[in-house]
């Protein structure tokens, strides 16, 4: 199995040593979220060959500088070989709630700049985008001809959900999914087939992960509780999901 999306480049050194000593799964997606993310996760990746590494941009900060921005572009061009995704990029929904003056055109240029080098490359694109940003990333999405996307912890309504359904893009499930309705209720709707899971960490979880620092292993106990929800075997869940993940990322 394969965390399909991690900020492992946030963990202290000393939480990224123990998380690769004590990892009991196949890898992970490393995404990235600034230009100076980007060069950690390529450290990382030129570390352990476990870390699959991504490039990008977080949309929920501060625009980036010309410079940085170009720069991130130029990491993407000389890795594009060795990269596995475009990403983390998307749109700022929760910059949004707090600023709701922000200015959205230029978050969606920067992201419509990803989308190109995602086509040129034939990388996936990893996705920020949730709630009424999933409609529109939706729009962008078809409008670059973008085949391989992946909404990362998705939340959405239901016409969303149903438009990704049948455009095949990947959703991935977190450990939430153990004590959120709305999670369980798109693990019910999406289908299996187009379903990872991941931890994005190192955000912190609730109930049975309270206190607890997240770690890849904890997909195990992701897969079992989708297995539980879609009241399906657990192999069947765990073959799966394995199989999305590594034909999506060609891992």
């Amino acid at each position: 199995m394969i965390d399909a999306h991690i900020h492992l480049d946030w963990y202290k050194p000393a939480e990224q040593k123990m998380v690769m000593d004590t990892l009991d799964v196949a890898g992970m997606i490393a995404v990235s979220s600034d230009l100076t993310s980007c060069e950690k996760v390529w450290q990382l990746a030129e570390q352990y060959p476990t870390v699959y590494p991504a490039f990008g941009w977080h949309p929920e900060q501060p625009l980036p500088t010309d410079q940085e921005l170009t720069q991130i572009e130029t990491l993407i061009h000389e890795h594009h070989e060795q990269l596995v995704a475009i990403g983390e990029v998307g749109l700022p929904f929760y910059k949004r709630k707090e600023e709701p003056s922000l200015d959205l055109q230029p978050y969606i240029a920067i992201l419509e700049r990803f989308m190109v080098f995602a086509v040129q490359y034939d990388l996936p694109i990893v996705l920020h985008a949730v709630y009424d940003d999933a409609a529109l990333v939706c729009d962008l999405l078809a409008k670059h001809g973008v085949k391989r996307a992946h909404f990362h912890w998705f939340k959405g309504d239901d016409i969303t959900i149903k438009r990704m359904i049948e455009a095949q893009f990947m959703i991935s499930v977190t450990p939430d999914c153990f004590y959120e309705k709305k999670i369980q209720d798109l693990i019910k709707s999406y289908p299996i087939e187009l379903m990872m899971v991941e931890t994005d960490g190192p955000w912190p979880f609730e109930g049975r992960f309270q206190r607890e620092m997240t770690h890849p292993n904890m997909i195990k106990e992701v897969i079992k509780q989708i297995a539980e929800i879609k009241q399906l075997p657990i192999q069947h869940i765990k073959e799966q999901v394995e199989q999305n993940t590594t034909l999506f990322y060609r891992v």
